[in-house]
């Protein structure tokens, strides 16, 4: 979701700079990168290590509320995103979002996609492990009603991918702020404008 459906990483690293600064800790841009596609336990601390005098539990409530307070205001879709959700809905191809932000933000962007196209929403509390586990890509397909294998994961992290391709599922990297591994069991697309549902086809076959 983060990086791959919607451009909210500069919306998250823009809030750890805002928490840092307001709790007397340190931050840089190159700790926000490092930190795309993480747990957010990894995220909490990271910011404690930087100097952020909170505990765990409030300062991700903390974090993830100011993000989704901007997402309520305004959902900044990736180029391509909406496109290739409005062509899935209209084949009747049902899709999923699996993400280690909270059920709550994944459901605020589910709700903002062309209706009907996201009907499946897996947050880090809705999972006992967090990407790279496959256990988030899985249990979105357990939902699905389909088997992880049959189906197309779009990815912008590493953990992201590590958990795709553990799943089964055939795997797309998108590149957007987090680096990437140099090569693996996926295919890159620099960007999902123009992308079909052909195109997704011709993947799994």
């Amino acid at each position: 979701m983060d990086g791959t459906l919607i451009d909210s990483e500069p919306i998250w690293i823009a809030q750890q700079f805002v928490l840092a600064e307001k709790h007397g800790g340190t931050w840089s841009q190159e700790q926000g990168l490092a930190l795309v596609g993480a747990d957010m336990q990894d995220t909490a601390v990271a910011m404690q290590t930087a100097g952020v005098d909170m505990e765990a539990a409030v300062l991700v409530a903390t974090l993830e509320r100011a993000v989704i307070d901007s997402l309520r205001q305004s959902v900044p879709w990736r180029p391509g995103a909406r496109e290739l959700l409005t062509e899935l809905r209209l084949e009747g191809i049902a899709c999923a979002i699996a993400t280690t932000s909270s059920n709550e933000m994944a459901s605020l962007v589910a709700a903002a996609a062309p209706e009907g196209a996201i009907t499946v929403v897996v947050g880090s509390e809705d999972v006992t492990r967090t990407k790279p586990s496959p256990e988030p890509y899985l249990r979105a397909a357990e939902l699905l009603g389909v088997r992880a294998s049959d189906c197309v994961a779009i990815e912008d992290s590493a953990n992201g991918l590590a958990s795709a391709i553990a799943s089964g599922a055939t795997s797309i990297a998108v590149p957007n702020d987090a680096v990437l591994p140099e090569r693996g069991d996926f295919v890159v697309w620099p960007t999902l404008a123009g992308r079909t549902v052909a195109d997704l086809r011709a993947l799994v076959r």
